[in-house]
């Protein structure tokens, strides 16, 4: 068996499957909690698992509810895998709508479960540990994604809404042309009607704005804008 820090809570009313569930989890090398009810889970460290197993009909707090609490109020994005009875298209429906990673209707095979889990606790890994810079950086330009600002040689550019996340846009995606429609689609909501002509205008006042880093910011003929690369 082979260890690791990977935490499941598995939260079923039915005390023999939860017993099965552990013991094939343990097995695996996941460390396991059992929780014989909604409420009994609310009263743990949710935060804390990397992913629950979670029946919908329990007592009086159904598995919907609980996983509603806990991203609604509680903010608690931890991963959740459906078990249930509970197989009709609504209910399947709804547990994904829920944000549910997966959702497995019983009886199940303990194979494809212990597959499932695999699998979503691996997708997980690779979102939490992919990097997401706070800060875009060349050279002397500094973009900062938290505080939504420009800095060229340590000076603070104002920017508009729109110039910012457009010049995000091409500094997340150097050397990829965006075409004047994408920039529409991606920048501008589709309620607002726009024509390509704006995102020439934002272009030519980001642009100034940029000072010497304007040069970068090109237009191959009539395919679209683009940041160049410099190093």
């Amino acid at each position: 068996m082979i260890q690791n820090n990977k935490r499941i809570l598995i939260v079923d009313d039915e005390e023999d499957l939860c017993e099965i569930l552990q013991f094939n989890l343990e097995s695996e090398g996941y460390q396991t909690e059992i929780a014989y009810s909604a409420e009994d889970a609310l009263k743990l460290d949710l935060s804390s698992f990397d992913l629950l197993l979670l029946d919908v009909m329990m007592g009086k707090m159904s598995g919907f509810k609980l996983i509603d609490t806990l991203r609604k109020e509680m903010k608690i994005n931890v991963p959740v895998i459906f078990l249930t009875a509970k197989g009709a298209e609504n209910d399947l429906l709804t547990g994904f709508n829920l944000g549910a990673e997966d959702y497995i209707k019983k009886p199940y095979s303990l194979k494809e479960l212990m597959a499932r889990v695999k699998v979503v606790l691996r997708r997980n890994e690779t979102v939490e540990t992919k990097q997401v810079p706070k800060v875009i950086q060349m050279h002397d330009l500094k973009l900062d994604l938290e505080k939504k600002d420009l800095f060229i040689r340590n000076e603070r550019i104002d920017l508009t809404h729109k110039e910012f996340e457009i010049l995000r846009l091409l500094l997340e995606n150097k050397t990829k042309i965006f075409s004047r429609e994408e920039i529409l689609v991606k920048i501008w909501s589709h309620d607002v009607i726009v024509t390509e002509r704006t995102v020439d205008v934002n272009i030519t006042r980001l642009r100034k704005k940029l000072k010497e880093y304007g040069e970068y910011l090109k237009n191959r003929q009539s395919m679209g804008y683009y940041f160049e690369i410099t190093h």
